[in-house]
């Protein structure tokens, strides 16, 4: 259901964009789009084995716990509620259990490529999103770059890095696109229905 999205700019933020908000939907529904996910976010270098024997719905389930506990933390920080203490204590306890530590590896052709010191599994990855969320909340700067998308059927968060803070859509090909779109189309509707 849709594409996978990584326009947030943290590995949390991406995580919460595999809810499909208009219509509601699930990107996160099956094996093959868990795994997507892992290696697009580059929590897992892509060509890293995962485990055959992983148990891929608990995955997935631990995986859309922790976006709620995020999209919970995200709306607090986006509106003036300060974020309930058992949310943090949950995200404080995801985070807990050492991710997989990269390495850098000698490819066959010479180059420096990124590896994992052990093979990943679920509470490690879990903890890795978990840890860049506790980055992301408690950096002010971070935190102040916060914004969900002006796009129409569009709920996504993202962090506003760009110049002047004036970033209006999560992306500006997708979302933007629409929006430049829909403005010509109500711009020269009424002068093509007059012709």
């Amino acid at each position: 259901m849709g594409e996978l999205r990584f326009d947030g700019g943290r590995v949390c933020l991406d995580l919460v964009a595999t809810r499909v908000a208009r219509p509601v939907g699930e990107r996160l529904d099956r094996a093959d789009r868990v795994t997507e996910w892992l290696y697009g976010t580059g929590l897992v270098p892509p060509g890293t084995p995962l485990p055959a024997d992983a148990d891929w719905a608990a995955w997935a389930r631990g995986l859309r716990e922790l976006r709620a506990l995020l999209e919970e933390l995200v709306e607090a920080q986006l509106t003036p509620a300060p974020p309930p203490p058992e949310a943090i204590a949950r995200l404080n306890a995801l985070a807990r259990p050492a991710p997989p530590a990269p390495r850098a590896a000698l490819a066959p052709d010479g180059e420096l490529t990124r590896t994992l010191a052990a093979p990943p599994d679920a509470a490690s990855l879990l903890a890795a999103v978990a840890r860049d969320a506790v980055d992301l909340f408690t950096d002010p700067v971070a935190r102040s770059q916060l914004r969900r998308c002006e796009g129409e059927n569009c709920s996504l968060v993202y962090l506003d890095t760009s110049r002047g803070r004036r970033r209006r859509w999560c992306s500006s090909e997708v979302c933007g696109n629409r929006e430049r779109v829909a403005r010509h189309r109500r711009r020269t509707g009424p002068a093509l229905r007059n012709a």
